[in-house]
């Protein structure tokens, strides 16, 4: 696929499986060095070994501030940092009160905090080698824009990724630095993330859709983002349109997911008795 520009280095996180491994693999067609990095070493080297010569792996937990600057300098040693991609993220549903504590850090840490100390290692290391077409992608969620009952702490981060995002853009820009930053916001897409998740009742609103979206589709979205300025964008983008209604009448809204949870209980019935 053709670029507007000498593509440098992109670093990727949570690039073991998932979005972040075919993210990882759109960024080698597009002419980048990809660093693939994931708490998962073993995954992340298998993605590397997978993706050929312009991949290489390192084990990085995106809950640890400096794990992220070992990102920066090692993408730094291969050449100019381009791109960053903060994926990684983790999920459980249970009602609210029924997470474990653990659970509840677990995923402010990763979601969250993990986009938060991943820009700011990826803002200092672009900071530091200027030119090129510089781009910070964080993965938000449809959730981001709507209540989700059964998501809770899951929604709650993944509204904090989209609030971030949105503000350091403006930070960005107020400060004069070319630096373009994307949240993409994809519906349910068919992952080891959601299927980890099926058996726990509160996890049908999630089959509510049309349809689960494949990794590789929400990942031609989200690379294609490097084609312009897009600050924020719902995957598919009707889907956003109908979660910002519901966000913006959230009462309204939480009557919709009632009657979403009995669709997905039913469809996620379906999909089981299909399977045998």
């Amino acid at each position: 696929m053709a670029t507007h520009h000498s593509p440098g280095v992109a670093v990727v996180t949570g690039a073991g499986r998932g979005f972040g491994k075919e993210i990882s693999r759109r960024l080698v067609r597009r002419g980048y060095a990809v660093l693939v990095a994931d708490i998962d070493g073993d995954a992340a080297a298998a993605t590397a070994e997978e993706l050929g010569d312009d991949a290489f792996s390192l084990v990085a937990d995106v809950r640890d501030p400096d794990a992220h600057r070992a990102l920066a300098a090692a993408a730094a040693e291969r050449g100019r940092l381009d791109v960053w991609v903060n994926n990684a993220g983790t999920m459980r549903t249970v009602k609210s009160w029924e997470h474990s504590d653990e659970d509840v850090r677990l995923m402010i840490d990763v979601n969250l905090y993990g986009v938060i100390w991943g820009s700011r290692a990826a803002v200092d290391a672009m900071r530091a080698a200027p030119g090129g077409d510089k781009h910070l992608i964080n993965i938000g969620s449809l959730s981001s824009f709507c209540p989700v009952p059964g998501l809770t702490v899951y929604g709650a981060s993944k509204h904090g990724v989209l609030g971030f995002s949105e503000s350091l853009q403006g930070d960005l820009a107020m400060a004069g630095m070319p630096i373009t930053v994307h949240c993409a916001c994809p519906d349910v897409a068919d992952t080891r993330l959601l299927r980890d998740e099926q058996h726990h009742a509160e996890s049908a609103i999630l089959w509510s859709g049309p349809k689960l979206l494949s990794p590789e589709h929400v990942a031609d979205r989200t690379v294609a983002l490097l084609d312009g300025k897009r600050l924020v964008e719902a995957i598919p983008r009707w889907r956003g349109w109908q979660a910002r209604f519901m966000g913006l009448a959230p009462r309204f809204g939480l009557r919709g997911t009632k009657l979403g949870h009995r669709m997905g209980a039913r469809k996620r019935q379906e999909e089981r008795r299909a399977d045998g």
